[in-house]
């Protein structure tokens, strides 16, 4: 770390986050589960194994096209929940409420919530409310805590891609980021562009039924997938190479990117999960996906190879490779 301050770039889901987590969560908490730095943390229970996560959701403006921050709060931990392989089960919710906020507005996130939680199958068991001066909070933040069951023999994690496998992702990118971006900043397109916000639990475990053997789940947020591209192939030590013609994308979403000079490849999703598979296994994987809800999009997108270590590559449309990085300081502000 060579910063002494927290600057928004470390919220950015790139590089400088990346080095706050590791340097100073991981190392500070010491904890081995937690050093894995997976989405949910699997830990022994009386009886059975659970999954924890837990977020908090800043976005701004509290509601845009297709959700809002309550339906993102539900949907972001469930999905956390999911990517461990385990059924979400309960929810907590703690909430920070700026003085002046509209009650209606404040009743429209929590029907979202509600019907997103319903959605999921969860229960939202807990909960906390705080209040904070008029200037201090943006309207609402929201602070989720997720626990779910992970059924015996499930095992999933980051660090076991191996070469060979396959990359599948859900769907398109970038849905989540344009449309929050482009509310706030007042841009209209020809094609409204909705939030992908969405739980993805069954989703999950219609690919696990089908594929057993696949190594990990991670939903690509804050940094886009290439940051969770980068973050699995640096935990498995092997590279990774994407084909740019296989990934999903809106015509109207990748238009806003050329237009904002945004890279689509780091813009975040709150609706997509993304899945490496051994490659027997891609197939019943991939059809598994199109047939689970939220899954209509999905394709294959690449492949594990050896190495070098931690290092993710595209091909792009022009035949020519190039490296994937991560994102390094703040591309999109406030979008989760």
């Amino acid at each position: 770390m060579d910063q002494d301050r927290i600057l928004l770039a470390h919220g950015s889901g790139g590089t400088m986050m990346r080095e706050l987590v590791e340097n100073v969560f991981v190392s500070g908490f010491g904890d081995d589960v937690l050093s894995r730095m997976d989405d949910a943390g699997v830990v022994a229970f009386p009886g059975s194994r659970v999954a924890l996560s837990t977020d908090t959701y800043v976005v701004w403006p509290l509601e845009f096209p297709g959700a809002d921050i309550g339906r993102l709060a539900v949907c972001g931990t469930v999905n956390d929940i999911a990517t461990s392989g385990a059924t979400p089960l309960y929810l907590s919710v703690g909430f920070v409420l700026e003085e002046g906020l509209e009650i209606d507005v404040l009743r429209r996130v929590l029907v979202s919530m509600r019907e997103a939680a319903a959605e999921a199958g969860v229960r939202i068991i807990t909960g906390d409310t705080k209040v904070v001066e008029n200037g201090h909070g943006d309207g609402m933040y929201i602070n989720t805590a997720g626990v779910g069951v992970v059924p015996d023999g499930v095992d999933l994690s980051g660090s076991l891609c191996r070469p060979g496998d396959v990359v599948l992702l859900s769907g398109t990118l970038g849905d989540h980021g344009i449309a929050v971006v482009s509310t706030r900043e007042g841009l209209s397109f020809s094609t409204d562009i909705q939030s992908d916000a969405a739980p993805l639990n069954r989703l999950v475990a219609a690919v696990l039924a089908a594929a057993p053997a696949t190594r990990c789940f991670r939903d690509p947020t804050r940094g886009g997938l290439a940051s969770t591209l980068n973050e699995l192939a640096s935990a498995s030590r092997v590279s990774m190479t994407v084909d740019e013609a296989s990934v999903p994308v809106r015509e109207q979403v990748r238009g806003a990117c050329e237009m904002l000079g945004y890279d689509v490849f780091q813009v975040a999703n709150e609706g997509k999960m993304v899945a490496v598979v051994p490659p027997d296994q891609a197939q019943a994987a991939l059809e598994a996906m199109k047939s689970a809800p939220y899954g209509a999009d999905a394709a294959i997108i690449g492949e594990v190879a050896d190495g070098p270590a931690g290092k993710v590559y595209v091909r792009t449309l022009f035949g020519a490779t190039r490296i994937m990085d991560m994102l390094v300081g703040e591309q999109l502000p406030r979008i989760c």
